[in-house]
């Protein structure tokens, strides 16, 4: 309300300023005129606009002399007077408008920032700080704290996760370094111990030391997890190749589980991308598919070129991903089983990297799973 009341008020003093201006102006020149040049502007006025000449007056029978005004030349010199104040009058009024209209605008964004900052700030419902005049800024202003809010909450709830993360990999750390140093010291003080029973306590210490490696290695992806100043370096990759490469490393963990991969690429087709930041998007797809796979199902791939695109599947079967955690699997330290007691799950990072590289080359990640069948789907732009 109150830029409402100064806008009222100014135009009234913006008058005032300027016929005001204008009577010191026309008070200056008289003072110039008839004070300091008094002698000098006398003297040049007679001699441009007065003529002498005799004339016979009938009263004295005589000629005398008698001084008047050449009006042809006053006019003139009149009409470039009014001119020129005019002209004075218009730069004065010009002068003072555009002063003034910058001091309004700056007083004005001086309210509205302040107006803006006491939203932010504050509680209050945007409708009670700003005039009527603003409300297309009030509207802006709702959506843009209604958005901050929105990733603050997210940020708030990724960083619950993560350290939650880590305090459940502090505590599974313990479990498996316990055993092998349990298992360490048996061999290492039973001397006469039975051979078979020496083969199978190494075994389980190897078991353990190998799960004590995946658990340190979600603590490194966890700290080094950022992948904003990552640069791609592309490069044409023949995707047949690449998939091949993939299960084959993937071969000893699927046998495990008695899973097997059924690939259909076709030899020729080739992407355009980073090697290395895809190889590490398809590993953690075929990754999580391995772990949530029914034992003995496979694991379908397959790819199709469509609409200036390229597609490459992954398919596996398994439990149905509810719709609500569909939505949220790719965001960082989601984990579908959420005990920490299950061996399935990393660190929760996998699939928000692969989801990150692939929009870094502008491509999308998806997920849908329906009928006990997961499909995720990477699609990636045919760039020559």
């Amino acid at each position: 309300m109150d830029i409402k009341l100064k806008n009222k008020i100014s135009k009234p003093v913006m008058i005032l300023s300027v016929c005001f201006a204008g009577i010191l102006l026309s008070i200056g020149v008289y003072f110039l005129i008839d004070y300091i040049l008094n002698g000098s502007f006398v003297n040049w006025f007679e001699s441009n606009y007065m003529i002498t000449e005799g004339q016979y007056s009938p009263e004295t029978e005589a000629y005398t002399l008698v001084r008047q005004p050449i009006y042809s030349e006053l006019k003139v010199l009149l009409f470039w007077i009014l001119t020129i104040s005019l002209e004075i009058f218009l730069v004065v009024v010009v002068a003072v408008s555009h002063f003034h209209a910058k001091s309004k605008v700056r007083k004005a964004v001086t309210e509205i920032s302040k107006t803006m900052n006491e939203f932010m700030q504050s509680e209050k419902d945007a409708a009670d700080l700003f005039p009527k005049e603003y409300a297309e800024i009030s509207t802006q202003m709702v959506e843009i704290k209604s958005a901050m809010w929105q990733k603050e909450q997210m940020l708030k709830e990724e960083a619950n996760r993560k350290n939650d993360m880590i305090t459940y990999l502090a505590h599974d750390l313990k479990t498996p370094l316990t055993s092998v140093i349990g298992y360490l010291s048996l061999l290492s003080e039973a001397e006469d111990m039975p051979p078979k029973q020496q083969e199978k306590y190494v075994n389980i210490t190897l078991d353990k030391a190998k799960r004590l490696e995946t658990l340190i290695n979600e603590f490194f992806e966890i700290t080094r997890y950022n992948l904003q100043y990552i640069e791609l370096e592309k490069e044409t990759i023949n995707l047949c190749y690449m998939m091949v490469q993939l299960t084959d490393e993937f071969y000893p963990l699927l046998q495990a589980h008695g899973n097997t991969t059924e690939s259909d690429i076709d030899e020729d087709l080739t992407i355009y991308g980073d090697g290395d930041k895809l190889a590490r998007v398809f590993n953690n797809i075929l990754k999580n598919a391995a772990a949530y796979s029914y034992p003995g199902s496979v694991i379908r791939i397959w790819a199709e070129k469509n609409d200036g695109n390229i597609q490459i599947y992954f398919q596996n079967k398994g439990k149905t991903i509810p719709a609500h955690k569909l939505e949220t699997i790719f965001e960082k330290f989601f984990r579908l089983d959420e005990a920490r007691t299950s061996n399935t799950g990393g660190s929760g990072l996998g699939l928000a990297i692969a989801k990150e590289i692939v929009t870094l080359h502008k491509g999308t990640l998806t997920a849908e799973s329906h009928d006990e069948l997961t499909t995720f789907c990477v699609t990636l732009p045919l760039e020559i």
